[in-house]
């Protein structure tokens, strides 16, 4: 292609963050994914704090979420799953697959957005205190775990219930309590950590990883929250996970 020392510039890459929700630290989230996808001067991003306009995803190749308690409306949900059916690329982080009602009896994470959640492939259910958890990798063949071993790591466990055929690339197991949740009392349980989910010609990445909350995120609940949780933030192999899952995204089809 010409002269060896010549290289073609990369083709631009648009993409679309929703970045929104409650209870954790959503700016830093969002300025940490912001700060990886800038690693690559082709992607241009627009940031966002719901579901909505979500006719820029006809402009772009994948669509990120850091969200909590945050679901798109049906009509929001048909356009993404459209969209992914399309060849869409969907990097789902942490508590995108979480719907939170505050009951007598606990927090509620209601079944009644099937349409997202299926999509999904799972649905949060719980978690028990923040804790150190080992996470082995089921796959090591795949491009977003190849090379890495397996590792521990202090996080909020996402109990999770699955919701259509997924292929876990990493996982941990729990048993145990989840103090203050209607689902509290698990027993021996496999839970996914990051797999994939294949929806037509498109595909999501969801990494269950990833808590963050700062001082000042529990408003109504706590007006300082004294200690500040980073969890994976503070790994770098959870960094690592970002990047290849960015690469991943980058890619036109597959």
């Amino acid at each position: 292609m010409g002269h060896s020392h010549s290289r073609q510039p990369a083709t631009r890459i648009d993409a679309h963050f929703v970045a929104a929700g409650k209870y954790h630290d959503i700016d830093y989230a969002r300025l940490e994914v912001l700060k990886l996808l800038m690693e690559h001067p082709q992607i241009r991003t627009t940031v966002a704090a719901d579901y909505s306009g979500l006719e820029r995803l006809d402009a772009c190749r994948f669509l990120v979420t850091y969200t909590c308690d945050l679901v798109p409306t049906p009509e929001q949900a048909q356009q993404i799953r459209a969209w992914l059916e399309e060849g869409g690329k969907w990097l789902a982080l942490h508590g995108t697959n979480s719907i939170l009602v505050f009951t007598e009896s606990g927090v509620d994470c209601p079944e009644d957005r099937p349409d997202v959640m299926e999509m999904l492939g799972t649905q949060f259910k719980a978690h028990p205190p923040i804790g150190k958890f080992p996470v082995e990798v089921v796959n090591k063949d795949h491009e977003l775990t190849r090379g890495i071993a397996d590792f521990e790591v202090v996080d909020e466990l996402y109990l999770s219930k699955t919701t259509a055929p997924i292929d876990t690339l990493m996982q941990t197991t729990f048993e145990g309590e989840a103090t203050g949740f209607v689902d509290a009392n698990w027993e021996k349980t496999t839970v996914p950590i990051v797999y994939t989910r294949d929806i037509g010609a498109g595909q999501i990445v969801y990494n269950a990883l990833g808590h963050c909350r700062g001082h000042y995120d529990l408003p109504g609940m706590a007006d300082f929250y004294p200690h500040k949780e980073m969890c994976a933030w503070n790994y770098d192999v959870y960094y690592d996970l970002l990047r290849r899952t960015i690469r991943w995204a980058m890619r036109d089809g597959d």
